[in-house]
């Protein structure tokens, strides 16, 4: 009889554990257009298996944890698009289903993270990477708490709260996950030693420091360079482990439409953010399997 699968709480106190890439990346590098306002989620109701493809992938180069296509999955945004809420619903469901049978052969432990990104990746427009939408704090955690009771009633082993622009989000998404039963990892998106938005991160880690249900904290969908001093801050005030995965380091030339800049995500980086107290390492943009591998070799080195 095959043992109970250990809990990514437990795992974490144990070793370190390797984040999946960009899902976007590998869907686009399997010829899939998302250029429009569902990015990747718009495969969940077109394409489903070409999801669960993409996270097959990346637990085969190594990752134990794969993040669910539910980023920008919401139910307004997909009621837009002519999809009510019965079927909205079955989509952040099948979002998780989709990366838990992916995993379902990895032969080892694995993990899925069901992704919540931030209201502004639902407008489409930008204002993910700039917070203050001239929302409060409860009008968000209105928008927020559906579709997590939704991700969690699926089951993931965490929600991952990602790419957060500002500290009036975090704000929201810490209520709107209490009492789910699901723990939560908080990751903001930052320039530099500050939220997108511009809070010092040091007023923005300390939010999630009491907060029961978050196992672990730090940034994403970044530059390489600004996670260095990052990791160790949000250890540092939060005494909780560290997640960690920025982008590949490039830079999005609109009036070009080229990725501009050198790749500067190395396995040498890796290392660094293990020392300063990361546990959670992978990748958001531009980071492919590749990547995720010399993250996984890393990360086993003792």
């Amino acid at each position: 009889m095959k043992a109970d699968k250990v809990t990514l709480t437990d795992a974490l106190a144990r070793r370190p554990v390797v984040l999946d890439g960009g899902l976007s990346h590998q869907l686009e590098a399997a010829g899939h257009d998302l250029g429009d306002a569902l990015w990747s989620a718009r495969l969940l109701a077109d394409a489903p298996e070409t999801i669960e493809t993409a996270h097959r992938t990346y637990y085969a180069a190594g990752a134990d944890v794969a993040i669910t296509a539910s980023y920008q999955a919401t139910y307004e945004g997909f009621a837009r698009r002519g999809i009510d809420a019965a079927r909205t619903t079955e989509l952040l469901r099948l979002s998780v289903e989709l990366a838990r049978r992916a995993g379902a052969d990895a032969g080892r432990d694995v993990w899925v993270a069901a992704s919540a990104g931030p209201y502004g990746a639902m407008l489409a427009d930008g204002s993910e990477y700039r917070g203050r939408y001239g929302l409060g704090v409860d009008e968000l955690e209105r928008f927020h708490r559906p579709r997590l009771e939704t991700l969690a009633g699926a089951a993931p082993d965490v929600l991952a709260l990602e790419t957060v622009p500002d500290t009036d989000e975090a704000r929201a998404l810490l209520r709107a996950v209490r009492g789910l039963g699901v723990p939560a990892w908080l990751s903001y998106s930052v320039a530099g030693g500050f939220t997108r938005a511009g809070q010092p991160l040091t007023e923005a880690f300390a939010l999630a420091a009491d907060a029961d249900e978050v196992i672990a904290v730090g940034v994403n969908c970044c530059d390489p360079r600004d996670a260095d001093t990052a990791v160790a801050l949000a250890a540092r005030i939060t005494g909780k482990p560290v997640v960690v995965y920025p982008n590949s380091g490039e830079h999005w030339d609109a009036a070009a439409r080229a990725w501009r800049g050198p790749v500067s995500f190395t396995a040498g980086r890796v290392a660094g953010w293990r020392a300063s107290g990361a546990r959670l390492v992978g990748g958001c943009c531009r980071v492919g399997p590749a990547t995720v591998s010399q993250v996984a070799d890393e990360l086993s080195r003792e």
